[in-house]
C-alpha cells in the first residue's frame, strides 16, 4: 500500500514537471496553458510571416531585376545629349538655300511673287495687320527706360483678337544720371524684314502715294516715322516724320497721310535741307509718343497699309532753294 502510494506520487511529479516546462521565455505572470498555446501559435505565425517575407523578397528581386533591365535601356538623366555643330550648320545652310530658292522663284514670277499685271492694277495694299499673336512679333516696343527714364510701354492683342493695343504710362521725369535733362518718350517700331542668309529686305511703295491707317486713340498726338534702307548715304537715326492726331472716344478713325507731307529729320530735329521720301527702299515704320503729358495712354491699331489717292497730285510739300539743297537744282 505504501509502495503504490509512493509510485503514484513520483509519477505525478514527473508528469507535472514535464507539463510545466517552459517552451518560450515569457513573463512569469503567463500560465502554463498559455505558454504552450501561445508558443504553438507564434510558431505558426512566424512560419507564415517568414514565407510571406521570402515571397515578397523574391517578387522584389524580380521587380528589381526588371527595373534594372529597363534602366539599362533608358538613357541616364545625367548624360547630356550629343550636339553636332556640323549638323546644325549644315541644316541652317540648307534652310537658307531653300529660302533663297523661293525668293528667286517669286522674283521671276513678279513683284512680291505675284503677276506683274496684278501688281500694276493694285490700288491699295495692307502691309501690317493684327489678327493673331504672331503679328506682334513683327514689332518692337521701346521707351526712355533704355536711358534710365520711367516711361513704360506694352503691346498686346485686343480682347477680340482683331487689333493690337499699344498702352503704357508716359513720364517726363529725366533720369538721375547727371547727363540727361530731357526724357519722356515711348515708341513702337516695325522689324526690318529679312531674307535668306539674313539679308535686309525693303518695301516697295513706289506705286502708292498715301499712307493709310485705321486706329483708335485717346486724343494724344503721335509721330509717324518712316525709315529708308539707304545706309550708304544716311545714318540710322535719320527718318521721315509726320504727325498723327487721334480724336479719342470709342469710334475708329481712318488716317490718311500723303507721303509728300513727310519731312526729313535727324535725331528728332527737322533739317533745313529737305527732300522727298524714296518709296522703293522703305525698311520700317514706327510710332512715337512724346507730348510731355505725363500719365497713361493707349493706341489701338487695326491695320497699316498704303493706297493710291487719285486726287492727290503733290510731289513734295516743302520748299527748297539752291542755297539749301543745290543737288535738286543742277
Amino acid at each position: 500500500m505504501a509502495m503504490s502510494s509512493i509510485h503514484k506520487l513520483l509519477t505525478g511529479i514527473y508528469i507535472h514537471k514535464n507539463f510545466l516546462r517552459p517552451r518560450a521565455a515569457l513573463p512569469p505572470f503567463v500560465g502554463s496553458h498559455c505558454v504552450d498555446y501561445s508558443s504553438s501559435s507564434l510558431q505558426k505565425k512566424v512560419t507564415s510571416v517568414d514565407r510571406a517575407s521570402q515571397q515578397g523578397k523574391t517578387e522584389e528581386g524580380l521587380q528589381g531585376h526588371d527595373h534594372k533591365e529597363v534602366a539599362l535601356d533608358a538613357p541616364s538623366p545625367d548624360r547630356t545629349p550629343e550636339v553636332s555643330f556640323d549638323k546644325a550648320i549644315r541644316d541652317e545652310a540648307i534652310e537658307h538655300f531653300r529660302r533663297l530658292k523661293d525668293e528667286i522663284v517669286a522674283h521671276l514670277r513678279g513683284p512680291d511673287g505675284r503677276p506683274l499685271q496684278e501688281v500694276i492694277m493694285e490700288q491699295a495694299r495692307v502691309v501690317w495687320q493684327f489678327r493673331e499673336k504672331e503679328d506682334l512679333d513683327k514689332w518692337i516696343v521701346t521707351s526712355d527706360k533704355t536711358i534710365g527714364g520711367r516711361s513704360e510701354i506694352f503691346l498686346k492683342m485686343s480682347k477680340n483678337n482683331r487689333s493690337a493695343l499699344l498702352y503704357g504710362t508716359l513720364s517726363s521725369e529725366p533720369p538721375q544720371d547727371g547727363d540727361s535733362r530731357q526724357s519722356g518718350y515711348c515708341a513702337m517700331i516695325s522689324r526690318i524684314p529679312r531674307g535668306a542668309f539674313e539679308r535686309k529686305l525693303s518695301y516697295d511703295w513706289s506705286q502708292f502715294n498715301t499712307l493709310y491707317l485705321r486706329v483708335r486713340g485717346d486724343g494724344r498726338p503721335w509721330m509717324v516715322n518712316i525709315r529708308q534702307d539707304t545706309e550708304f548715304i544716311q545714318r540710322k537715326n535719320q527718318m521721315y516724320s509726320y504727325f498723327m492726331f487721334t480724336r479719342g472716344g470709342p469710334y475708329w478713325q481712318e488716317v490718311k497721310i500723303p507721303f509728300s507731307k513727310f519731312f526729313f529729320s535727324n535725331q528728332g530735329r527737322v533739317r533745313d535741307v529737305q527732300g522727298p521720301l524714296v518709296l522703293d527702299k522703305i525698311s520700317s515704320i514706327g510710332f512715337t509718343l512724346s507730348d510731355k503729358v505725363d500719365g497713361p495712354f493707349f493706341l489701338e491699331i487695326d491695320f497699316i497699309g498704303v493706297f493710291t489717292d487719285p486726287a492727290h497730285t503733290e510731289e513734295f510739300a516743302y520748299e527748297n532753294s539752291p542755297v539749301l539743297n543745290p543737288r535738286l537744282f543742277r
